[in-house]
């Protein structure tokens, strides 16, 4: 299974969300991957630790992946090169590195939309479930990954900005989807930062589902806590597995496996 977390608005909880599901796939025994996307370098930071980033950062990364496709004078590197453990059990990160950020136009003229798919197939082969972060942008290296997954989760942070924001993202989906991935699918939409004695966040949330949206069941509240776990580099899973945001974040794990 290959799960995509997208959103094209920054603050939404996208990294957050991908590693902490990814947490407990692992602890349940799956053996999972995060590939990080996203030139910010969040999802892999938070994984290895900010340490990892001192210098270069580790190495190889997706950034060095990419870079390989634009030169035929670089031996290619088994996947599994590429991959690093974690300080986790069944965890593994794909690193990113800000080098993505310079490289993108290059990819984009020379036409490799598709490397990333093949790079995620020879992967699949390793791993139970593959979890891809993607940058707050619409770009050469989100529709990668939308050719590259199956699924899309789609996280929203309860802001009437980001539902207006919600209607582009789900067209560029089915764009997508429709020129170059017809078995991509979405998943649902994950409801974070949510406050349930505030109005205007479940009043959002009851005009998403009065439009026939995806709504996942199972929302994630806002908490200080996401920031321990940031500062820490320990998924809430490892951190605090009793704390309430953990265990909306295992009920929404949970609303995933029963729906596949």
């Amino acid at each position: 299974m290959r799960r995509v977390v997208f959103n094209q608005k920054g603050g939404v909880g996208k990294s957050s969300i991908t590693v902490n599901l990814a947490a407990i796939s692992a602890s349940q025994g799956q053996r999972t991957l995060v590939l990080d996307l996203d030139p910010q370098c969040n999802a892999s930071q938070y994984l290895l630790g900010m340490a990892a980033y001192e210098g270069d950062g580790p190495s190889p990364n997706v950034g060095t992946f990419f870079a390989q496709t634009l030169s035929f004078r670089l031996k290619e590197k088994d996947p599994q090169e590429y991959v690093h453990a974690t300080a986790f059990e069944n965890l593994f990160v794909l690193p990113s590195n800000p080098e993505l950020g310079e490289i993108e136009h290059m990819l984009e003229s020379k036409h490799k939309i598709y490397k990333l798919r093949a790079l995620v197939k020879a992967l699949e082969r390793e791993f139970d479930v593959i979890y891809i972060d993607t940058p707050p942008a619409y770009n050469f290296y989100t529709l990668s990954a939308l050719i590259a997954g199956d699924r899309v989760l789609i996280p929203f942070d309860c802001d009437a900005f980001s539902r207006k924001a919600l209607y582009t993202l789900l067209d560029n989906i089915r764009e997508a989807r429709d020129d170059h991935n017809e078995a991509l699918e979405v998943e649902g939409i994950v409801v974070n930062q949510f406050q349930p004695r505030a109005r205007l966040p479940q009043q959002l949330v009851d005009g998403l589902s009065e439009e026939g949206l995806p709504i996942i069941g199972s929302y994630l509240s806002a908490s200080v806590i996401m920031r321990e776990s940031h500062d820490l580099a320990k998924p809430l899973i490892h951190l605090l597995p009793r704390h309430k945001l953990t265990q909306e974040f295992v009920a929404l794990h949970a609303a995933l496996a029963g729906a596949q």
